[in-house]
């Protein structure tokens, strides 16, 4: 068994998917801080931030008067993240290389924001304890996160079903937990968090990028499930293909997993 717990393919290709899902996920994330109000000039710390993207919206919140650090591990995502960002003139956004697992974190930020790392992840509530670590007294804790098993389709479609149960299959075998976002509630309170609230979003449509989540995330966690020896070539290719084939058909629904939003306050 392959024991690193990241299964979806990183690199160049890895960041084109997130730019899909981005694009996908901007009009929720965008609610959860406008519904959050935090104010221009705070310092953010965004963990798993990939290419950048949610990086990017916390710096056009904060300002330049702000400072916005994102985390990551994949070198070749950070690189044209800081290429966007040179692009787009913001000084005040830097990325470094970091492994939550292993970073000590100091307390200079007011907001630290996740989404989509703690999934990954074989050891959440140390994650948690370093991100809380890092905030200031008040500071504001958000994460958002997957639900993988609230996945929905209609028609039901066979493909569907064989790509959700082997990408949660895949995931228990490389130590992480598909459907953490149930338990964020309890792991934030746990953790020592304040306040702690939650809301749960979920795109779905019957066209657009939101069709194409699906396909591509098989896609690129096909080599991690043959690796682990859960299927063979010749299915994970058709899985593929009748998901292209199902999504490409307008009368069809196809949804992303639940997404579940928390948030809380660091007040010791």
């Amino acid at each position: 068994m392959n024991n690193h717990p990241y299964i979806i393919r990183g690199g160049s290709e890895g960041r084109e998917r997130l730019r899909v899902l981005s694009r996908v996920l901007q009009p929720t994330t965008q609610w959860l801080f406008e519904r959050l109000d935090f104010g221009a000039g705070i310092a953010c710390l965004d963990c798993g931030c990939g290419g950048g993207d949610v990086t990017f919206e916390l710096a056009s919140r904060t300002g330049p008067e702000g400072r916005v650090v994102g985390l990551d591990v994949d070198d070749v995502k950070l690189d044209l993240a800081r290429r966007e960002a040179a692009l787009q003139g913001l000084e005040h956004v830097e990325f470094r290389r970091v492994d939550i697992n292993e970073c000590d974190l100091e307390p200079a930020f007011d907001l630290v924001y996740s989404r989509f790392l703690l999934t990954h992840l074989s050891d959440p509530p140390a994650a948690l304890a370093k991100m809380r670590r890092a905030l200031r007294l008040g500071g504001l804790l958000v994460i958002e996160d997957v639900d993988f098993d609230g996945h929905f389709s209609h028609p039901e479609c066979d493909a569907f079903r064989h790509y959700v149960r082997l990408y949660s299959e895949v995931a228990r075998c490389r130590g992480a937990d598909p459907n953490i976002g149930r338990r964020l509630p309890q792991l934030l309170s746990d953790a020592g968090f304040a306040r702690v609230q939650v809301l749960v979003v979920q795109p779905a449509g019957t066209d657009g990028e939101v069709k194409l989540i699906s396909p591509l995330t098989m896609e690129f966690v096909a080599e991690a499930i043959l690796a682990e020896g859960l299927a063979e070539r010749r299915e994970v290719e058709r899985i593929i293909a009748e998901l292209y084939e199902f999504a490409r058909d307008p009368r069809t629904l196809m949804s992303l997993p639940r997404v579940v939003q928390t948030w809380g306050y660091r007040t010791a």
